[in-house]
């Protein structure tokens, strides 16, 4: 029973984390969508709205809700998890997706509300904290208790400032081709 709630975990995961990626680059689009002559913009920003909206509602709330349904199952199956350093550092981190996930849906409620909070810039590192939390969280299952907190951390840091770069990198690269 435990292999096919694990099975159905990594499937659920797999498809909340591609709407976890994926939104915030719908999120980018729309924001630079705001800056397109005004008929254009419009209707833009409708198909944005749908599109946002559509992949919250339909592929991210659910899959959120079957990824902890089968995370719960697994502890329930197996309770003595729950009493290892490493589960409860991943819980920590599954907290801590849950809250971008909510961050998400107030972006996506503040772009439906045309509140533009942030820049295409901001929203790319935005999108980047998905990724973080994804690596944290595959690391501490698959090495349990040989991460060793500090170089855990330390490389995780290491790892943000590298994607920061890189989201950098990539901007000064369309700037320097669109001119």
């Amino acid at each position: 029973m435990y292999l096919y709630v694990k099975s159905l975990h990594i499937i659920f995961i797999v498809s909340w984390f591609a709407g976890l990626f994926y939104i915030p680059r719908l999120f980018v689009y729309h924001t630079e969508a705001n800056e397109r002559p005004e008929e254009e913009r419009r209707i833009l920003f409708r198909q944005f709205v749908k599109m946002e909206g559509l992949l919250f509602r339909a592929i991210m709330v659910p899959a959120m809700w079957l990824t902890l349904a089968t995370g719960f199952t697994m502890l329930y199956l197996s309770p003595a998890w729950l009493s290892q350093g490493w589960m409860q550092i991943k819980l920590g981190f599954v907290a801590g997706l849950l809250v971008y996930h909510f961050g998400a849906r107030k972006l996506l409620y503040e772009l439906k509300a045309e509140r533009f909070r942030f820049s295409s810039f901001q929203l790319r590192l935005w999108n980047e904290v998905a990724t973080v939390f994804l690596f944290a969280i595959v690391f501490l299952v698959v090495l349990k208790s040989a991460v060793q907190w500090i170089w855990g951390v330390v490389g995780l840091l290491i790892f943000a400032v590298v994607i920061m770069g890189a989201v950098r990198m990539a901007k000064k690269a369309r700037e320097k081709k669109s001119v």
